[in-house]
């Protein structure tokens, strides 16, 4: 495999991940950043936890999606985290527009 067939290969997995994240979106209600990993999930919980002087962020997430395109299953029901980077979380903003039901 060449370089070239290489990175043709991971530009159509990380296309395939953003149009994954496009489609699923919606159905999430936060947005967790750190400093690995993108997850999108409905339920989070961050807590600063300090051992020996040492400060971290206990992440718990649940009914998560992983933006990971080497990961063989995205959906995650339940996410833990431990870090001693920063911790990003936004609430998506619900739609005003609620499409007509059939």
């Amino acid at each position: 495999m060449s370089t070239e067939d290489l990175e043709k290969y991971e530009a159509e997995m990380e296309l395939n991940l953003y149009r994954e994240y496009r489609d699923v979106v919606k159905i999430f209600k936060y947005v967790v950043e750190t400093d690995r990993r993108f997850y999108l999930c409905n339920t989070v919980d961050v807590r600063a936890k300090s051992e020996k002087g040492e400060v971290f962020f206990d992440v718990t997430m649940s009914d998560a999606w992983v933006w990971d395109s080497y990961r063989p299953a995205r959906f995650a029901k339940n996410v833990k985290v431990l870090t001693f980077k920063d911790v990003n979380v936004e609430e998506l903003a619900g739609s005003d527009f609620e499409p007509p039901k059939p």
